[in-house]
């Protein structure tokens, strides 16, 4: 057996070749995958991001009437009229999008999406409890496209 690399060109340029003759089709699993990468390269370009405007941990009064009472967490995220509020309760998380328009809001952390929901027709959403560390909502429907910035929940 021969030393990997070959220590000549020629030897090395020999192997190369014998391996390019022998590869043999792409996997479909390869190509599924190669193309969905490439899909997500202008995706971030396509959504506007919403800046966290108020949060009730770091500010000492509310910006405005919460869903419940208590200690929930809230905050609120702005890009534009577009307004993201997010409501942190005991038993996972309420939201609301306005301008309402339908459209479905999907949560992510840095492994990938963990839930995904529709928004009704008044904007109201409701999400189970986020895993821990750095979230990022995404929201679409028929009028817009935003992302919010990335937060820490829980």
């Amino acid at each position: 057996m021969e030393p990997w690399p070959p220590a000549a060109d020629d030897a090395l340029l020999a192997e190369l070749r014998a391996a390019l003759r022998d590869s043999g089709p792409v996997p479909e699993e390869f190509l599924a995958a190669a193309l969905a990468a490439f899909s997500w390269r202008t995706v971030d370009a396509e959504l506007a991001l919403a800046e966290l405007t108020f949060d009730s941990v770091c500010d000492p009064e509310p910006a405005g009437p919460t869903r419940s009472a208590g200690s929930a967490r809230t905050l609120t995220f702005r890009t534009g009229v577009v307004v993201v509020e997010i409501e942190l309760t005991p038993t996972g998380i309420v939201g609301q999008l306005s301008p309402a328009r339908g459209g479905r809001v999907a949560a992510r952390t840095a492994v990938g999406p963990y839930e995904e929901v529709p928004v009704d027709a008044v904007g109201y959403f409701s999400m189970g409890m986020p895993p821990a560390g750095p979230v990022q909502f995404c929201a679409r429907t028929a009028g817009y496209a935003v992302a919010t910035a990335w937060v820490t929940l829980r």
